[in-house]
């Protein structure tokens, strides 16, 4: 491989839920869907219509790319609708080690429910940091490293047993989430829990953005080319939005 492409997810309903929670104060997010069933909200939809015109817009790239997706709904939605858009004939490979981090008990509770519903969870996870807490039932960050590197190796196994068929041009555009996107970054950079941290205190991944990893010689350490870009939003008008979560390096 040579090149990464990550794309976040577009707004989704549970996106909308969350910063509507997190506005009244309340405990928990209002939503029906389970985490894997969320869908994209309007505007999620019409980000993902701008994808697709990036996508055709640099097709020269994009035809040849293997193309792969969260398990999750609202990040196949994205790259169907970008695809379709762009009259792109790719069919994602679907992988659930792609899904979004796993918030197990704290699933659909706010910042402050946390506090408020789980007073001994939110002083463990200060105690232990963003990076290693794991919420009952959930994942940490480290957590969802494993699941990168074991992705990243069964892809460069793929690209070198079916060089032309499996990963024409030695790109990879992936659909996924925001924490996904950035522990790529994390593990492919080499970074260390500090840097990681550091990095995701000052950076957010937007909604239907593009982040790009490059390594031009096929082989060793990936470098961070482009982050959460959105030029295609703007260009077409469409709102950007973030949805992240915290900026507290000491909490999850």
């Amino acid at each position: 491989m040579t090149e990464i492409w990550l794309v976040r997810h577009g707004e989704s309903v549970a996106n909308v839920a969350a910063a509507e929670a997190e506005r009244a104060g309340r405990d928990r997010i209002d939503l029906t869907h389970r985490d894997a069933d969320v869908p994209l909200s309007e505007t999620g939809v019409r980000q993902a219509e701008a994808l697709g015109d990036w996508l055709n817009r640099n097709r020269h790239e994009t035809e040849s790319m293997s193309v792969w997706a969260s398990s999750y709904l609202r990040a196949q939605q994205t790259i169907m609708i970008g695809l379709e858009r762009a009259s792109l004939h790719h069919e994602p490979r679907i992988d659930e080690r792609l899904r979004d981090r796993e918030l197990g008990i704290l699933d659909m509770v706010t910042s402050v429910g946390v506090d408020n519903l789980f007073p001994a969870e939110a002083d463990r996870r200060r105690w232990l940091g963003k990076f290693y807490y794991r919420p009952p039932g959930g994942e940490s960050w480290a957590d969802v490293a494993l699941r990168v590197r074991s992705l990243l190796h069964d892809i460069e196994q793929e690209a070198n047993a079916h060089p032309v068929a499996a990963h024409g041009g030695g790109s990879v555009l992936i659909a996924t989430h925001d924490a996904v996107v950035m522990v790529f970054i994390y593990v492919c950079t080499g970074m260390t829990e500090a840097d990681l941290l550091d990095f995701s205190c000052t950076h957010t991944v937007s909604n239907a953005s593009v982040t790009r990893l490059v390594r031009p010689p096929g082989a060793g350490q990936w470098r961070l080319d482009v982050f959460s870009h959105v030029g295609h939003l703007d260009a077409q008008g469409v709102p950007s939005t973030q949805h992240s979560g915290d900026k507290d390096a000491a909490i999850h």
